[in-house]
C-alpha cells in the first residue's frame, strides 16, 4: 500500500482548497449576476405596473364621468316627465274645477227655473179647475136646453146615436166581407200552390231519406269488399238486376239500398240478405237469387193481398188487383202502412154502410181499393186516385166503386154516399191517434212551442197541448179576462200559431174561463 508523503498531502489539500475557493467564487458570481437581471426584470415589471396603473385610473375616471353624464342626462329626462305629467294633471283638475263650478251654476238655474215651473203648473191647475167648473155648468144648461128643445133625455139621444152608428158599421162590414170574400177567392188559389210549394221545399228531403232507403247489416267490414267485387262488377250486377242503387259508405257494417220502389227495395234486401249469408257473390250468382226471391216476393205480394181481401170480407177481387193490393204492404203514408190504413178503411166504410143501410160489401171493397193506386204511383204520372179509379175500371170493378176511389180525394166531385162514406173513412184511420208517425224531436218540439205560445199572453194561468199537439187549452183568470176578452184572446192566439208555427193539419185553440163561488153551510 502506497502512502502519500506528507508533502504530497499538503499539495492535495491545498489543490483542493483552492478548487473549492474557486467554485465557491465562481458561483457567487453566478448568482450575483443572476440577482442583478432578476432585479432588473423586476423593475422592468413595476414600472409597467405603474404604467398600467395610470391607464386604468385614466380608464376609470373616463368611465365615471360618462356614468356621471348618464345618470345625470336620465335624472333630468325623469324630472321633466315628472313635470310634464304633474303639468298635465294640473291642468286636468283645473278643468275639472271649471266643470264643476260650470254643473254648479246650471244647477241653480235649474231649481231657479223648475220653482218658476211650479208655481205656473199650479197656477194654470188652478185656471183649468175654475174653466172645469164653468164648462160643466155650461154643458149641464146646454143639455137641459137640448132635452127641452129635442124633447129627449141624454140617455136616449145616446142611445138613438149608437143605433145609428151600429147599423151603419153593419153595412160598411157587410161590404166590406163581400170584398174581402172575392179578394180570397181570386188570390186563394194562386195562394195555396205557393203554401203547397213550400210544404213540398221543406220536407221532401227528410222524408226522401227517411222513406226511399234500407240498411243492410254485415257480420263484418271484409264483406263490403266482396260485395263490390273486383272493379265495382258485383254492385253493378246487383242494380242491374234488382233496379236499386247500392250505396257502400264509411257506415260500419251496413249496406244502403236506395229507391223509391218499396218492392224492388225490398227485393234487394231478401237477395242481398242471402248472397251474404251463402258467401257465394258474383254476377251469375246474384242474378240467380234476385230471380229466385223475385218469385218468391211475387207469391207472397199475391198472398198477401189474398188475406187482406178475406180478413175484410171482399171476394171476387181480380187477380192483378189482389197483386196491387199484396203491394200495399211494402207502401207506407206518413209511416201509416198503406195496406193496414185500407183495411181499416174498408171496416169503417163497412160499419158506416150498415148503420146509413147502404150496401156493406159494396163499401167495404170501394174502402179496400181506395188506395190501389198507390201501389204503382211511383210508376205512372198523376194522382194516385186518378190512376187507383183506371186500375179498378180495368179490371172489372163496378163504377159506383170506381167513382169512389176517384173522388176520396176530390179528384172528381162526390155523387153518392158511398163516395162520401170512404172519404170520412180515410180521413178517420188517419187522424186516429198514433196512426202516423212523427220525429220526436219535432213533434215535442211543436208541443213546446204551442204551450209557449199560448202562455205568453197576460191573464193566463195554464197551458194543455193535447190530441198530439191539434188542440191547445188555455185556462184563464176569471178576474183579469172577461168573456168577451176569451174570445179575442182565442183569436189572437190562433193568429199567433199561423204566424209562428208550421203544422200539419189545423190546430184548435179552447180558451177555458171558470168562475166558481164557494161558501159554507155551519
Amino acid at each position: 500500500m502506497n502512502i502519500m508523503s506528507p508533502m504530497g498531502l499538503a499539495f492535495l489539500a491545498l489543490f483542493l482548497l483552492a478548487g473549492f475557493l474557486l467554485g465557491f467564487f465562481s458561483r457567487k458570481r453566478f448568482f450575483e449576476t443572476k440577482i442583478a437581471d432578476i432585479e432588473s426584470y423586476a423593475q422592468k415589471i413595476i414600472q409597467e405596473a405603474q404604467r398600467d396603473v395610470v391607464t386604468v385610473k385614466k380608464e376609470a375616471q373616463l368611465q365615471g364621468q360618462d356614468l356621471v353624464f348618464q345618470m345625470k342626462t336620465l335624472c333630468e329626462k325623469e324630472l321633466s316627465e315628472r313635470r310634464a305629467e304633474q303639468k298635465t294633471r294640473e291642468d286636468r283638475l283645473a278643468q275639472k274645477e271649471e266643470n264643476l263650478e260650470r254643473r254648479a251654476e246650471l244647477a241653480a238655474q235649474r231649481e231657479l227655473a223648475l220653482a218658476k215651473s211650479e208655481s205656473e203648473i199650479v197656477r194654470r191647475e188652478n185656471e183649468n179647475l175654475l174653466k172645469r167648473e164653468e164648462l160643466s155648468k155650461l154643458v149641464f144648461s146646454q143639455t137641459q136646453k137640448l132635452e127641452r128643445v129635442s124633447q129627449m133625455t141624454a140617455q136616449e139621444a145616446k142611445e138613438e146615436l149608437l143605433k145609428g152608428m151600429e147599423e151603419t158599421a153593419r153595412h160598411e162590414g157587410g161590404r166590406l166581407i163581400r170584398r174581402v170574400e172575392a179578394e180570397c177567392r181570386e188570390t186563394a188559389d194562386h195562394k195555396a200552390k205557393e203554401i203547397l210549394a213550400l210544404a213540398v221545399k221543406r220536407y221532401a228531403g227528410d222524408y226522401v231519406a227517411e222513406h226511399a232507403i234500407s240498411v243492410v247489416h254485415l257480420p263484418n267490414e271484409e264483406m263490403k269488399g266482396r260485395i263490390i267485387g273486383r272493379e265495382g262488377r258485383n254492385i253493378r250486377a246487383i242494380e242491374a238486376a234488382t233496379g236499386v242503387g247500392l250505396i257502400v259508405d264509411d257506415t260500419p257494417e251496413a249496406v244502403i239500398l236506395s229507391s223509391f220502389s218499396p218492392v224492388r227495395r225490398e227485393i234487394a234486401r231478401q237477395s242481398l240478405e242471402k248472397l251474404i249469408q251463402d258467401g257465394r257473390i258474383h254476377p251469375s250468382r246474384i242474378e240467380e237469387v234476385v230471380a229466385k226471391v223475385s218469385e218468391e216476393m211475387d207469391l207472397s205480394l199475391r198472398e198477401g193481398g189474398k188475406d187482406a181481401a178475406f180478413d175484410v170480407g171482399v171476394h171476387g177481387v181480380h187477380p192483378e188487383l189482389v197483386k196491387l193490393l199484396g203491394k200495399l204492404k211494402y207502401r207506407s203514408s206518413y209511416a201509416q202502412n198503406v195496406l193496414q190504413h185500407s183495411m181499416e178503411v174498408a171496416f169503417l166504410c163497412g160499419i158506416m154502410a150498415a148503420e146509413l143501410g147502404q150496401n156493406v160489401k159494396q163499401a167495404k171493397r170501394a174502402g179496400l181499393l181506395h188506395d190501389i193506386g198507390k201501389a204503382v204511383d211511383h210508376e205512372v204520372e198523376g194522382p194516385h186516385g186518378i190512376i187507383g179509379a183506371d186500375l179498378a175500371k180495368r179490371y172489372g170493378e163496378s163504377p159506383p166503386v170506381v167513382h169512389a176511389i176517384l173522388a176520396h180525394h176530390e179528384d172528381a166531385p162526390p155523387e153518392s154516399v158511398l163516395d162520401v162514406l170512404v172519404q170520412a173513412a180515410d180521413c178517420l184511420s188517419g187522424a186516429r191517434p198514433g196512426a202516423r208517425r212523427e220525429v220526436l224531436e219535432s213533434y215535442v218540439k211543436r208541443l213546446e212551442d204551442l204551450e209557449r205560445i199560448a202562455g205568453s199572453f197576460s191573464g193566463i194561468t195554464k197551458t194543455y197541448a193535447i190530441q198530439a199537439g191539434r188542440e191547445v187549452r188555455i185556462m184563464v183568470n176569471s178576474d183579469v179576462v172577461s168573456d168577451d176578452m176569451a174570445a179575442i184572446l182565442a183569436n189572437d192566439v190562433c193568429r199567433r200559431v199561423e204566424k209562428e208555427m208550421a203544422y200539419p193539419g189545423q190546430i184548435k185553440v179552447t180558451v177555458i174561463r171558470e168562475t166558481r163561488a164557494v161558501s159554507f153551510a155551519k
